[in-house]
Order: structure tokens, then sequence, then C-alpha cells
């Protein structure tokens, strides 16, 4: 099941590609995550409209997540256009999943301005990410039951102030949480595509594009850790909840490591196989 957030309120998207508003008084996915881990009264609401996604506004399928983790340098391509970086910090890849978390603040609707701050607005970088909607909520996740708890799919950028991070990464801050946590730094979207819609374990092809041009094209086959893996290890420390993401790392091709970072103007457009197309323009503050 694919599941848009509208203007017009929440979507399922029908055998022929159209819009089925549904008679359902939320305005977003997390309250009713919170109360039907399964999303069976979206699979069984009454339409009340019936549309097509160019005449509706699309919104983040979740507005304000409890949590928002990322997970870090997840793909072996990005491992190596990184090890320059982690030389210099004089350490090897982490053996389990490295994970940082940002408010859920940074949320951003498809089609709303990336705003670049006037105070780090240099460097600022895309990522894009396979993030992982949870369901069912747990602590100590198994990892061979993690996949029951995950309700679906949707995709996201990492936007990053890589000035910022770099002071983080090399000692002179202490958290990345503010290089990547800013308001508007993860846009999400476009649409939540349930579990049961993927082979497990999921095998699609993401890429980013700025202005038309690909950056980043990888398949979610070539994670280093797993999204269940993943599950597992962050559950050890910290309750997962109905509604919290998991951006599960991006590959290689950032901007940082090419040496051009976004600038006003430009459009990130983000694809994945059957989750579809996440689009923000870029401006200045």
């Amino acid at each position: 099941m694919k599941i848009f957030v509208t203007n017009e309120g929440i979507a399922r998207e029908a055998r022929d590609g159209t819009l089925e508003i549904l008679d359902l008084a939320e305005a977003e996915l997390g309250a009713i995550l919170s109360e039907d881990p399964e999303l069976r009264r979206i699979r069984e609401a009454e339409v009340r409209l019936r549309t097509t996604l160019e005449d509706v506004e699309l919104r983040a399928p979740l507005k304000r997540p409890g949590k928002i983790i990322c997970i870090g340098i997840n793909y072996a391509s990005h491992v190596e256009e990184m090890r320059p970086v982690l030389e210099q910090m004089g350490g090897e890849v982490p053996a389990d999943p490295v994970f940082f978390l940002i408010p859920g603040s940074a949320i951003l609707d498809p089609d709303q301005p990336i705003v670049l701050p006037d105070f780090a607005h240099d460097q600022v970088d895309y990522e894009v990410e396979l993030a992982a909607v949870i369901g069912v909520g747990g602590s100590r996740i198994a990892e061979s039951d993690a996949m029951r708890h995950v309700a679906g799919y949707t995709l996201a950028n990492d936007v990053s102030a890589r000035d910022i991070q770099l002071k983080a990464m090399t000692g002179q801050e202490f958290t990345l949480t503010h290089a990547k946590g800013m308001d508007g730094f993860k846009p999400l979207g476009p649409a939540l595509v349930t579990t049961d819609e993927f082979e497990d374990p999921i095998d699609i092809q993401i890429e980013a594009r700025v202005n038309g041009e690909i950056r980043q094209d990888e398949r979610t086959s070539d994670l280093v850790h797993s999204i269940p893996r993943c599950i597992a290890h962050v559950s050890r420390f910290m309750r997962l909840d109905p509604g919290d993401v998991i951006l599960t790392g991006s590959p290689a091709g950032v901007g940082y490591f090419r040496g051009v970072f976004l600038k006003a103007g430009d459009v990130v457009e983000l694809r994945a196989d059957r989750i579809g197309t996440l689009r923000n323009p870029v401006v200045d503050t």
C-alpha cells in the first residue's frame, strides 16, 4: 500500500494510479501509527474524494516524529569516499552501526524549499537515504524480529552543513545534531510504502539528482549494516516508538567529496523504486 499525506487529507494510491482521499480525521501518519501500527484503518477507510497527485499538495508522511535516528557511513561506497576523513580522525570503520539523533522539527514537506542558513551558507550538502518508519514499538528488539516493527519505507534527504559537521568530527565540537538537525534539514516523502510491497531484505535503487544531474545512484542491498541489524542495535539503547524514523545511510556521491555544494536556485530530487520522487528547491535565507 502506498500512502500519501496531502493538503486534502491522508490518501491511498488506487490501482489505476489515482489518489483516494480517505475519510480520516488525522492529518498525518504519526497519530494513526500510535494506535494502529499495522495501518489497518488506512486499508479499510472509506474514500471521501478521488483525485490525482497533480491536483494536491504533498506533505511529509510524519510531521513531528518523536525521534529521527540517522545511521552513518552505512554504504561500502560511502565508506571508501570517506576514508581520507576517517584516517584523519585516526579511526577505522566501527563494527557496529553508528547513529545519532535529530529533532522532529527538522522535517520538511515535499516541494518546500531547503533554506540555506545565513551562518552556514557555503557547504550545505544533500544525501539520499531510505528511511524506515517504525510501526510496532519496542526495546531490545531481536534482529530476527526487527522487520515486524517496521510499518513502511519512505525517502529522506539528510541535508547537512558540512563546515559545522567537520568541526564536530575533528573534535572541535561535540555533536552532529546542529549540523544536520536545523529546521527544514530533513525533507521526507513523497509517500510511505508498506513493507509488504518489497522483498525482504529490501533491494531497490535509490538516487539523488541535483538540477537533473545524477549525483548518487546505489542499491539498498549494498548497505553495510542491514536494516534489521540497525533496528536491533539502536533499540538496545533506547525504545523505538511508533512513528520514529530511521535514516539508513547514504551511498557515495555526496557534495562534500565532489567539492560541489547546494546553492540557491538548485533543485534536489531523490528517487526510489516504488516510493517515488522527493523534490525540494534550494533558496537563500
